[in-house]
């Protein structure tokens, strides 16, 4: 039998999700592909959700994570803010660390 340790990790401001490996998901595609409707096609979603999604974030922090441009010759956009990509690098680095630790846990009870 090959059983393998998976979990899910989330972050919630008053009792609400905030930040999750979905929701970071979310910002770094909306970082690569400099849109939201970019992002939202990446995951296969609604431009709707991913909107909504980072509205939530954005609510819940306090603070603003995208930056949006509208149309014009160049098109549209968006961006993370300076927050926003630090979020996701600290968020990254410790989803990374209780990854290892979920790992050495089941090491040691299976």
């Amino acid at each position: 039998m090959n059983m393998q340790p998976k979990f899910n990790l989330w972050v919630e401001v008053n009792g609400e999700v905030a930040l999750s490996i979905w929701r970071i998901n979310l910002l770094q595609a909306v970082d690569e592909t400099g849109s939201i409707s970019g992002a939202a096609g990446r995951l296969g979603i609604h431009y709707r959700t991913a909107w909504q999604k980072i509205h939530e974030m954005e609510t819940r922090l306090g603070v603003k994570l995208v930056e949006t441009q509208t149309g014009g010759r160049r098109g549209g956009g968006a961006t993370l803010t300076p927050f926003a990509q630090e979020q996701v690098e600290r968020f990254r680095r410790f989803a990374a660390e209780i990854e290892q630790a979920v790992q050495n846990a089941y090491q040691t009870h299976f």
